[in-house]
């Protein structure tokens, strides 16, 4: 399995605050049926309003996660991600 961090930004107009934290339960159970887990959520400050980390099987069950979440209405940009120690193996074997 790949982790994948996502960069979102909610797109969709919602009430008040409780009623967006409550979509993250929903998108977790929809995403095991597309081979992958949200890991962690974090609300930042910024350009984008979340950061998801993502565990998924492949590619595709990334991309389809990413398509997944965005019906939520949250747009986002996704990116593959790997842990420092396997960098610095990569980086070690050029």
């Amino acid at each position: 399995m790949s982790k994948y961090a996502s960069l979102v930004n909610v797109e969709q107009n919602y009430q008040n605050v409780q009623e967006l934290a409550s979509i993250w339960g929903d998108v977790r159970n929809e995403l095991e049926t597309h081979a992958a887990t949200l890991e962690e959520t974090y609300a930042i400050l910024g350009e984008y309003d979340f950061l998801l980390i993502i565990d998924a099987e492949d590619r595709n069950s990334a991309y389809q996660a990413s398509l997944c979440i965005e019906r939520y209405g949250l747009d986002m940009q996704t990116m593959e991600i790997i842990p420092m120690e396997e960098f610095a193996n990569l980086v070690n074997d050029l």
